[in-house]
């Protein structure tokens, strides 16, 4: 039970991470889960419900067809509807009942495909994931199917990992595309947010890619492997330009291997000094990134607290990994000479009183509860 969760809560999930990187590309989603169930994606993971139209649906599974292992009524459903919308593609998403059943939703997928002529493929999700494991896998899948290589557009980069659950609306998007083209590169397509199915296609012809986020890992692995297109990690926040410029015009894998903040891929814990040092809890990509602004602007000590599982290669030496609520408040109540706590509101009862907090609220955490006061990361320092 140390892995339980009594005060904060958890991330938002695979399934969502799914439909949220998704949501924009024209395509057919659908949840393989009861019906009520995609509720809890649409009334707080997604923020784009009520102002932009996506095909994104339940299954609706019954206790019956559970039990019976029923895939039939799944997919007539599912044929019916793309024979009237005609999506562009059909993506398929587990949740924890069909992950115990053991569907197939490979085999499911490629039935669809074949019927209807349309791509289809499934997304390993069963609810038990956070957030950046569904949405990377997802738009990974979309990395595989994009058409061949064309000329390389000179001083161009794709924007990988960029979903609402993470950067908020199209506005804040918008500013982190202004900062990275006032350094003079063109951004060719944005991973997913702003951009039609047919502007990824153009993913190809970048020079580079920009990893904005942990989602947008895997995706690049994929590019890179597909068309050589070499990938670097990091935030365009305003007060770390100077560092992602430096990493994307050098081709540097991870940005913010700048200012002491060297990435440890053996989960390395060592201790970090505690001089005025600042902590920052969330995602490791773009929390790495602030850090490093905030330890060039102030020149203080930061440390980055991970509470994502996806982090391997993306924290920096000293930086640390939790699982779960209790190891949270351990790491936290070991830390000595603390003098603030920057991390999502809903993080404040789980961290000491004595130390100042500072809000920087996160989607993918606290949903919409503070969508009024969301940060444009893009401005930050």
């Amino acid at each position: 039970m140390r892995q339980s969760y009594r005060i904060i809560p958890i991330y938002t999930a695979d399934v969502s991470g799914v439909c949220s990187a998704l949501y924009e590309l024209g395509g057919m989603t659908v949840m393989h889960d009861p019906s009520g169930c995609n509720s809890t994606y649409n009334t707080h993971d997604e923020i784009r419900w009520y102002e932009q139209d996506s095909m994104i649906y339940i299954s609706g599974l019954t206790e019956i067809d559970a039990v019976m292992g029923n895939d039939e009524k799944m997919i007539c459903d599912i044929e019916v509807a793309a024979e009237e919308l005609k999506p562009k593609f059909i993506a398929l998403a587990g949740s924890p009942i069909p992950y115990m059943n053991g569907t197939d939703f490979p085999a499911i997928a490629r039935m669809l495909e074949q019927d209807l002529g349309i791509p289809a493929f499934s997304i390993p999700t069963n609810g038990m994931h956070d957030y950046v494991y569904g949405a990377g896998l997802a738009l990974a899948e979309i990395a595989k199917r994009i058409k061949g290589k064309k000329e390389v557009t000179s001083k161009s980069v794709n924007l990988l990992g960029v979903t609402p659950l993470d950067f908020g609306p199209q506005e804040h998007v918008d500013a982190l595309k202004r900062n990275v083209e006032e350094t003079r590169w063109k951004v060719l397509s944005t991973w997913a947010m702003g951009d039609t199915l047919e502007d990824l296609g153009r993913a190809p012809e970048a020079e580079v890619n920009l990893v904005v986020s942990s989602v947008g890992l895997w995706a690049a692995k994929v590019l890179q492997e597909r068309f050589g297109i070499p990938y670097v990690i990091g935030t365009p926040i305003r007060g770390f330009m100077k560092s992602l410029l430096n990493a994307i015009e050098e081709k540097k894998q991870v940005a913010y291997l700048e200012k002491g903040r060297r990435i440890s891929l053996t989960g390395n814990k060592s201790e970090k000094s505690s001089e005025n040092q600042i902590i920052l809890i969330g995602e490791p990509v773009i929390m790495e990134s602030l850090a490093v602004a905030i330890e060039t602007e102030y020149q203080i000590s930061v440390r980055v607290i991970c509470p994502i599982r996806e982090k391997k290669g993306l924290l920096a030496d000293g930086d640390i990994a939790v699982r779960g609520e209790e190891e949270l408040e351990q790491v936290l109540q070991r830390s000595k000479n603390v003098k603030g706590i920057v991390a999502d509101p809903l993080y404040r009862p789980v961290c000491p009183e004595n130390v100042a907090f500072y809000d920087l609220p996160h989607i993918a955490f606290s949903g919409r509860i503070y969508k009024k006061k969301l940060p444009v990361l893009a401005e930050l320092i």
